[in-house]
C-alpha cells in the first residue's frame, strides 16, 4: 500500500497548478511582469538617469521601488480577482468537497503568488542592473530578502481578505483602485516635497510605503552593514496579523445565497 503524499508535496503540487492557470492568463502576466518593467523605461527616459541630490540615480530610486510594486501585483491584485473569481465560479466549493485539506488550497495558492512575485522582483532588479547600471549592496540583501517575504506575506493576506468581502466582478476595481492611488502617495513613484498632510498620514498608514522603504533601503550602495529597517519591518507585520485575522474571519468558500439566486435566475 502506497503512502499518501505529504503536506509539502501537496502545496507543491498547487503551487504548480495556479502557476499554469496564471501564465495562460496573458493579461495578468502583462500587468504583473510588464506593466512595471514600462514604468521604469518610462520614468528613466522622461527623468534621465542622472546622479541626484541624495547620490544615487534615477534607476536606483525607481528600481526597487517598482520591484515592490510588481510583488505587490502579484500577490494583492492577482491572488485577490483569483480567489474571488475561483469562488464565485463554484471552484473552491468544489475544492473543498474532495479530500485535499483546505488550507493547503490556500497555501498553494499563496506559494504560487510568492513565486511570481519573486520572478517579478528578479526580473526587475535584473533590467535594472543590465540595462540602467542599478548597483545593490550585496551585505545586506538578507534585509531586503526578509522586507520582502514580510511584504508578500502581508499583501497576500490583504488580498484574500479583500475576495472574501468583495464579489469578482468587482474585485479588479477595488484593488486597482485601492492599490494605484496608494502608490502615489507612498512615494512608489515619485517623492514630494512638501506633501499635504493628508497625503503624508495615508502613506505613512497603509503598509505599502513601508514595504517599498524595507525593502529599498538596505539595497541602496550608499549604505553600510545589513540596515535592516527593524521599525518598517515590524509595522508590515503587524498588518499582517490584522489582516490573517480578518481574512480568516471573513473568507467565504461559497457565493453569496442573493448572488447565486441571481446568476440562477439570469440563467434561466
Amino acid at each position: 500500500m502506497s503512502e499518501s503524499p505529504g503536506a509539502g508535496t501537496l502545496i507543491g503540487q498547487q503551487i504548480r497548478n495556479q502557476n499554469r492557470v496564471f501564465w495562460r492568463t496573458p493579461i495578468a502576466a502583462f500587468f504583473t511582469l510588464a506593466f512595471p518593467l514600462m514604468f521604469l523605461v518610462l520614468f528613466t527616459a522622461i527623468f534621465g538617469n542622472e546622479v541626484n541630490a541624495n547620490g544615487i540615480t534615477t534607476a536606483q530610486f525607481f528600481a526597487p521601488n517598482l520591484a515592490v510594486f510588481a510583488a505587490v501585483s502579484a500577490s494583492y491584485t492577482n491572488l485577490a480577482i483569483g480567489t474571488a473569481m475561483a469562488r464565485d465560479e463554484g471552484i473552491l466549493k468544489r475544492m473543498r468537497g474532495t479530500p485535499l485539506p483546505p488550507w493547503i488550497y490556500i497555501a498553494g495558492r499563496i506559494g504560487s503568488a510568492t513565486y511570481i512575485a519573486a520572478i517579478a522582483v528578479v526580473v526587475m532588479m535584473a533590467v535594472g542592473i543590465i540595462l540602467y547600471g542599478v548597483q545593490i549592496s550585496w551585505e545586506s540583501l538578507p534585509a531586503s530578502l526578509l522586507a520582502f517575504f514580510l511584504g508578500v506575506g502581508c499583501f497576500s493576506a490583504l488580498g484574500m481578505f479583500v475576495a472574501a468581502v468583495v464579489p469578482s466582478d468587482a474585485t479588479p476595481a477595488v484593488t486597482n483602485a485601492t492599490l494605484l492611488p496608494l502608490a502615489f502617495v507612498s512615494d512608489m513613484f515619485f517623492i514630494i516635497e512638501n506633501p499635504p498632510t493628508w497625503m503624508e498620514v495615508i502613506g505613512d498608514f497603509f503598509p505599502l510605503k513601508h514595504f517599498a522603504i524595507a525593502f529599498r533601503e538596505p539595497l541602496n550602495p550608499l549604505q553600510e552593514g545589513l540596515q535592516f529597517e527593524w521599525g518598517h519591518l515590524a509595522y508590515i507585520a503587524l498588518w499582517g496579523v490584522v489582516a490573517v485575522v480578518a481574512a480568516a474571519r471573513f473568507f467565504r468558500w461559497e457565493q453569496r445565497p442573493e448572488k447565486s439566486r441571481a446568476r440562477s435566475a439570469n440563467d434561466a
